[in-house]
Parts: structure tokens; sequence; C-alpha cells
């Protein structure tokens, strides 16, 4: 009987990590703000080119857990995405979330007159394969929009 109660405190012990595993690796805000930070800070000190590599390495260090960086031109054309290298070269401007939102056409409205702004709209999760509320956080440098978002 004693027996019996430690494997199922064991197994209660597991499911309750199991099911927190999730929640620790969502980024935060504050953590897609420095992800940003530093982004642009590479892509000023090394050039695009390197920069873009590194953003679209997928196990690169623009890369942990849900968070990933993207960069837009001006024009709303994909240059380098974290999560999804089938973006790459394309113009997303008629990309739209799944309420509607033309979400890459507000980024880029938005980058007329902010230079760094937040932005609310649904994508699906690379983590978790979920639709989900998320808030990009964009900053404009050299003609480019450099973005990383957290999931609510």
């Amino acid at each position: 009987m004693q027996r019996l109660s430690v494997v199922w405190l064991c197994l209660f012990g597991l499911l309750c990590f199991a099911a927190n595993a999730p929640a620790q690796e969502r980024g935060t805000k504050e953590e897609a703000v420095a992800m940003v930070q530093k982004a642009v800070a590479a892509i000023k000190a090394d050039g695009t080119e390197k920069t873009f590599a590194a953003i679209s390495d997928p196990n690169g260090p623009f890369r942990k857990g849900d968070l990933y960086v993207v960069v837009y031109d001006v024009n709303g054309k994909c240059l380098a995405h974290g999560a999804n290298a089938k973006q790459i070269g394309k113009d997303l401007l008629e990309l739209r979330d799944p309420d509607g939102k033309y979400f890459v056409k507000e980024r880029v409205e938005l980058a007329k007159t902010k230079d760094s702004f937040w932005q609310d709209y649904k994508f699906l999760n690379p983590a978790n394969k979920l639709i989900e509320p998320k808030s990009m956080y964009m900053e404009k440098v050299d003609g480019l929009l450099v973005g990383c978002g957290a999931y609510k």
C-alpha cells in the first residue's frame, strides 16, 4: 500500500512538472525587447547579410523558446525570419491573422510615424503549434523593421 502511494506521488509530481514546462518556455515582453535590441546592435556592428543569416537560423542566437526575431523592409517584404524561412523574400503586406487583421501592413503604417512600437495580433506559436494572441515589439533602423513578439 505504501509503495502504491509513492508511485502515485511520483506520477503526480511528473504531471505537475510537465504541465508547467510550457509556461517556463514562454518569452516575456522584456525578453522580446532585449532580443530586438540585440538584433539591431548586430545589424549595426556586423551588417545585414551576416545578421539576417543568424536571425534566420532556427538554432541561432536570435531564437529562444517561442521568441524569435523577424526583419521586414519598409514595404513589408520579409528579409529574415527566425521561425519560418519560407517567408523570407516574400511581400507579406497582405498577410492576415485569423481575425482578418493585416498585421504586416499595420506594422509598415506604424513605422511611418514611430521609431519603436508594440502591436497586438494573433499568430501561430512555433513552440506549441497553437494560434495565440501575441504582442510584437518593433524598432525601425536604417530602413528596416526589426521585431520580436511575446505570446500572451
